[in-house]
């Protein structure tokens, strides 16, 4: 009887061992699975934040991909990003692409991306671009993204039009991008820190500056998640503040509530500020000889307005792309997005 008994307690052992490791390994199963799937989650997120959206002509590969980071996160690497826009004409290149998400999280998406890249365009633009370090992260929301940051340092970028044979070189020690979904708006911010610009037949390179921009886009969260496919034609939104500072107190600030015609004209009422007219005058004047005149008679307009100081606040009129100064000045036409 005592050994009928041992007999069946080991049995029931083994049984329970065996259900238990069973369970065991189709939980690892079931696991490796979904690790699988949400890696997909990732390279979609991944390449629809670089520009991929299928049905809207957009289509991007990842060439040599390969997965990383089981089991505890999700990566994923490439040694080229290609991305063409078929509709518009537009296409890009970028290098070594890492990416990586934790498990648990797989929406929540950091990644990198290695110099150099290039853009090309079918206007004959060509944009070609390095950098010491670029990181972004961002989530996402369905088939699109709800939110987007990517942080770059040592910026140096080539333009060059084949059309005009026009270029220019710009540099930035750091510039920052941050695009959110709020509700039905989007909202972005852009900073550009010391940055310079060299072109083409200017006597003279533009003056180190920096740059700040903070703009709400009026029911364009569909931009972010691709659901908006009309771009900026039709758009409107507000300017909360663009800055422009060159140094020396030479500052420039813009605000106010614009939009864009189904052509792409501009349309809006700004308040535009500028600290230290005299030194910007003769800044401009530098980089462009050539508008010495036109330059001369918009200060005195401006010193004239300020009272005679060297600083001032104006309302910069745009309609359909034609800008006037404080809606009676004609300054210039602005040519459409």
């Amino acid at each position: 009887m005592a050994a009928s008994s041992q007999s069946e307690a080991s049995g029931r052992g083994k049984r329970i061992w065996l259900i238990g490791a069973g369970i065991i390994v189709i939980l690892a199963a079931l696991y490796t699975g979904g690790w699988y799937y949400a890696t997909t989650v990732v390279k979609n997120t991944v390449l629809t934040a670089l520009g991929q959206q299928k049905e809207a002509g957009l289509s991007g590969d990842c060439a040599d991909m390969d997965f990383n980071g089981f089991p505890f996160s999700m990566g994923l690497s490439c040694s080229k990003v290609t991305v063409d826009d078929h509709v518009k004409g537009v296409s890009a290149a970028f290098n070594n692409l890492n990416a990586s998400a934790p498990v648990y999280q797989p929406n929540h998406v950091a990644w990198s991306l290695a110099s150099p890249a290039e853009f090309r365009t079918a206007q004959g633009l060509t944009v070609s671009a390095e950098w010491t370090d670029l990181q972004s992260s961002l989530v996402a929301k369905g088939r699109g993204i709800s939110q987007t940051e990517t942080v770059i340092d040592g910026l140096k970028a080539g333009i060059v039009s084949s059309f005009t044979g026009q270029s220019a070189n710009i540099t930035a020690a750091r510039t920052e991008m941050h695009a959110t979904q709020d509700g039905d708006d989007l909202q972005v911010a852009v900073g550009i820190e010391n940055a310079t610009a060299t072109i083409q037949d200017f006597p003279q390179p533009l003056p180190t500056g920096s740059a700040s921009a903070n703009i709400t886009l009026t029911n364009k969260a569909g931009l972010l998640d691709g659901r908006d496919r009309n771009g900026l034609y039709g758009a409107a939104g507000t300017l909360n503040q663009v800055v422009i500072d060159i140094g020396d107190g030479r500052v420039m600030t813009l605000s106010g509530p614009f939009k864009f015609d189904d052509q792409g004209l501009l349309s809006g009422q700004f308040k535009l500020e500028i600290s230290q007219i005299g030194p910007w005058s003769d800044s401009l004047k530098v980089m462009i000889p050539a508008a010495k005149n036109i330059i001369n008679q918009a200060s005195k307009i401006l010193k004239a307005l300020a009272s005679g100081g060297d600083k001032v606040s104006v309302d910069l009129v745009a309609d359909h792309g034609r800008l006037t100064l404080s809606g009676f000045i004609p300054i210039g036409k602005i040519p459409p997005i």
